[in-house]
């Protein structure tokens, strides 16, 4: 698969907005990836876990809840890799647990992530995982809007990804 055909993908999802939009940590932006939309539609969900599955080399997979579950399960699926989620916070009730699913002492994962602003999510999401005992060193995620996550996950000796960039997405857009 091509970065083009995601992007026309994601195009044709309509999951690319422009306007003026608030975004989840504050700030304020000129467009917008509605990943809702992109992760509710089979064919992006499609190509995004077959986009997934040629970054990978056999890890275990985590997938950062809500957001990215859609993306971390159709991924699983694509790899025949199993994967667990990892909670912002542990839940006050049932196990407790802030990471679902088996996960080894020692065990390498890749957090997969739907878009990377800050990092913020995916850093939490790596925190608890090397809490349990997880090896984390690499996030991938669909879409880097290119404002700060890669460094600030660089910070914590964690590699960013991208299936595409902001550049990318924007190129020609609008």
């Amino acid at each position: 698969m091509t970065n083009d055909e995601l992007i026309a993908a994601l195009r044709d999802a309509d999951a690319v907005k422009f306007g003026e939009f608030e975004l989840s940590h504050g700030g304020t932006s000129e467009y917008y990836v509605d990943k809702y939309l992109f992760e509710t539609d089979p064919g992006c969900l499609r190509l995004i876990a077959e986009a997934f599955a040629e970054e990978l080399d056999g890890e275990k997979l985590a997938g950062v809840a809500l957001g990215a579950v859609p993306l971390v399960a159709v991924t699983s699926v694509e790899t025949d890799s199993p994967y667990v989620i990892a909670r912002k916070q542990a839940k006050e009730y049932g196990t407790g647990n802030r990471i679902e699913g088996r996960l080894d002492e020692g065990e390498e994962v890749v957090v997969l992530e739907d878009i990377a602003t800050t990092g913020k999510s995916a850093l939490d999401a790596v925190e608890a995982l090397r809490d349990a005992g997880a090896v984390v060193d690499r996030v991938l995620v669909v879409v880097d809007r290119q404002e700060g996550a890669r460094e600030r996950l660089a910070e914590a000796d964690i590699e960013l990804d991208a299936l595409v960039t902001a550049e990318d997405l924007l190129e020609d857009a609008s």
